[in-house]
């Protein structure tokens, strides 16, 4: 049998786009020669990954997971919402979720782990697209972690404990973890998902932004005709406002409607050292299909 090199492995991936392992055992099966390895690929129908390559994925799971004083978060995507629902999917997303655990927010890194089938995440990735049939990718990480307390992890609208649409996490630093700062923890979650803030405090936010936001406050205080004192007084409250809707810890408390963030966090003797929250697809441009217009344009009219 002829040897089974590393290059002749790479060449039949650069030409099929199926996984290493695939990749090996297909030129096993056709003794080292690469015709029939891709023969036996497309047979396993492991061959069509990479054709999938270019289409949009814009749907699919926001997983997270947690262990100790550690979190991540993670967005995979594929093509259509119906994939979400495919327990296979579902698996990866959360293999995806604990080998950022591990391997921290770098996309290559991740992609190197092991998962439990034995395959590296980008083989694990190939081979479900070619089973699955839909392009696919890992779109982004986050990991969090504290020296003492809990990352809190919450799922908005879950399709099962970890996976959904929306995920936040939310660092919250205490003397230790009890179920009272878990529990504050998934609060500061739910709190996340529902106002979508900008920034942590007021001295993380973009200070572009908030000048920004000066200059057209200040337009349309002197379109008022107030005096110039009257003008200054009217733009320091507006911007009061404005951190108080993008600013986390100067948010009202969702929970009661009157406390701030900071004052809840304050009177439960805790800090919020960090949070992150994804929404899936947020910021991918989706192709908006005309069904009608295609079926029109199929039958030539």
């Amino acid at each position: 049998m002829a040897e089974i090199t590393a290059a002749l492995v790479k060449e039949l991936r650069e030409k099929t786009g199926a996984g290493m392992m695939d990749c090996k055992k297909a030129l096993k099966e056709a003794a080292g020669e690469i015709e029939g390895a891709i023969d036996w690929l497309r047979t396993k129908g492991l061959a069509a990954a990479a054709k999938k390559s270019g289409r949009v994925t814009a749907e699919g799971l926001v997983g997270v997971v947690s262990e100790g004083k550690r979190a991540a978060m993670v967005e995979v995507n594929a093509e259509t919402d119906f994939v979400a629902r495919n327990e296979a999917f579902q698996g990866f997303v959360e293999e995806v979720a604990k080998a950022a655990l591990t391997a921290g927010e770098d996309i290559e890194n991740i992609k190197k782990a092991t998962v439990a089938s034995g395959r590296t995440v980008a083989d694990e990735l190939t081979h479900l697209i070619a089973t699955i049939g839909e392009n696919m990718s890992i779109r982004r990480a986050r990991v969090l972690e504290v020296p003492s307390g809990v990352v809190a992890t919450y799922i908005h609208g879950a399709l099962k404990p970890g996976l959904g649409k929306i995920g936040v996490l939310a660092a919250i630093e205490a003397p230790s973890e009890s179920d009272a700062i878990i529990a504050l923890g998934r609060q500061v979650g739910m709190h996340v998902a529902a106002t979508r803030p900008a920034a942590l405090d007021v001295s993380s936010i973009d200070p572009e932004s908030v000048e920004r936001e000066r200059t057209v406050l200040k337009e349309q205080a002197l379109a008022s005709g107030k005096p110039e004192a009257i003008v200054e007084k009217m733009i320091d409250g507006r911007i009061r406002k404005f951190y108080e809707e993008v600013v986390l810890l100067e948010q009202v408390w969702v929970h009661d409607g009157e406390s701030r963030v900071k004052d809840v966090l304050s009177k439960a003797g805790v800090k919020l050292a960090g949070f992150d929250r994804y929404q899936l697809g947020e910021g991918i441009e989706k192709e908006e299909n005309d069904f009608a217009a295609e079926v029109a344009k199929a039958a030539g009219n």
